[in-house]
């Protein structure tokens, strides 16, 4: 049975007694260990709330999680403070790295804030089934993540100063086998913050190997007048190459949308944020939310955008690349547009994985 592998649990299953053990690293135990949790002492005595947290010096990468054995992490959540005394953007200048089975390049690697579908450096709340963003700022996962001999989680500060509250629980199980067609978590973060005329979007590029694509999470600014959301999403698999074998119909209508997100309100026509379980458009703002104390509505419209293929993955024998264009409408007819566009794409496949390309450094991810 599945839930022996730390896998397939769900209401119809929660009655069903496994062999699994169940453990749980924070920085109230921070290696996961039998009967060692909240040891740490606090102005109320030992083993009243020590230590909860922990600081992020500037400039290093601290290990959150490093397991040995065969298991599968099942949900995580994290929280931190998105400011500091040296400016803003904590969410995009820290990066969270996911590395399987002593594998030396990550599996994961995207800007903390983005791997929650919170891009643009801003809080926003998110209700869906595998990431849950609630008030504030309490960031949670549910994608399972196998690993057959370790696992290792980091999280490196690329902020300009020290972050003194790091909150984190990683929640899994060990086992004694993983089966054998149990696929690696990946994810990848991506931006380019002018987009090329006339050229799509690459959100996922260069994947070798047997897998399926299970989620992109677009944080999209709009730098042109009119209507944004017009591209479509390509599929380009197993040998495509002019063409792609799975080709959507516009970028609304791929996050499940129509019609511009429109809704009238107030006698005004608006985009409207929604969030479902397997997708949504939970962030819309046009006000500078890291400094809307001083410059307020100043800001170009930025939009947050979620999709996951948990119930309809895109499955592929061997390669896989997905792209979408920039296109717009002003009521007339379509037209061309450079946008500023970053993306995160989530993925399973076996083992190993091509190279990622080099992340961009800290002050090329601020957001507009």
């Amino acid at each position: 049975m599945l839930q022996n592998h730390g896998l397939g649990f769900g209401l119809s299953s929660a009655p069903l007694l496994s062999n699994a053990k169940t453990r749980s690293i924070s920085a109230e135990n921070p290696r996961g260990e039998v009967g060692a949790g909240g040891k740490e002492a606090s102005n109320l005595g030992v083993a009243r709330k020590g230590r909860p947290c922990i600081m992020l010096k500037q400039g290093d990468t601290v290990t959150l999680a490093e397991i040995t054995g065969t298991g599968v992490i099942q949900h995580f959540w994290i929280t931190v403070t998105d400011r500091t005394d040296k400016g803003y953007f904590v969410l995009r200048d820290l990066v969270l790295r996911m590395y399987w089975d002593d594998e030396a390049t990550p599996s994961v690697e995207v800007p903390l804030g983005d791997f929650f579908c919170n891009g643009f450096g801003a809080r926003s709340n998110v209700n869906s089934l595998p990431i849950a963003v609630n008030p504030t700022g309490g960031m949670n996962c549910y994608f399972p993540m196998p690993f057959r001999k370790s696992a290792k989680i980091t999280i490196e500060n690329q902020h300009a100063a020290d972050i003194s509250g790091f909150f984190y629980q990683f929640n899994y199980t060990l086992v004694d086998s993983i089966p054998d067609e149990a696929a690696y978590f990946h994810a990848q973060w991506r931006r380019e913050n002018i987009t090329t005329e006339a050229k799509d979007f690459t959100i996922l590029d260069n994947v070798k190997g047997k897998g399926h694509y299970v989620g992109t999470y677009l944080a999209w600014a709009a730098l042109e007048r009119y209507w944004w959301g017009e591209g479509e999403i390509k599929f380009f698999m197993d040998g495509d190459e002019e063409w792609p074998t799975i080709c959507g119909t516009g970028t609304e209508d791929y996050f499940g949308g129509a019609w511009c997100f429109y809704e009238k309100k107030d006698g005004k026509i608006v985009e409207t944020p929604y969030s479902t379980p397997f997708l949504g458009y939970p962030y819309y703002s046009k006000q500078d939310n890291t400094r809307s104390d001083i410059f307020g509505e100043d800001s170009v419209p930025m939009h947050g955008l979620y999709r996951w293929h948990l119930m309809d993955p895109i499955r592929f024998e061997n390669e896989l690349r997905v792209t979408i264009q920039q296109m717009g409408h002003n009521s007339r007819q379509l037209f061309e547009r450079t946008d500023d566009v970053s993306s995160v794409a989530y993925w399973y496949q076996a083992e190993p994985h091509a190279p990622f390309p080099q992340l961009l450094p800290v002050e090329r991810r601020w957001p507009r």
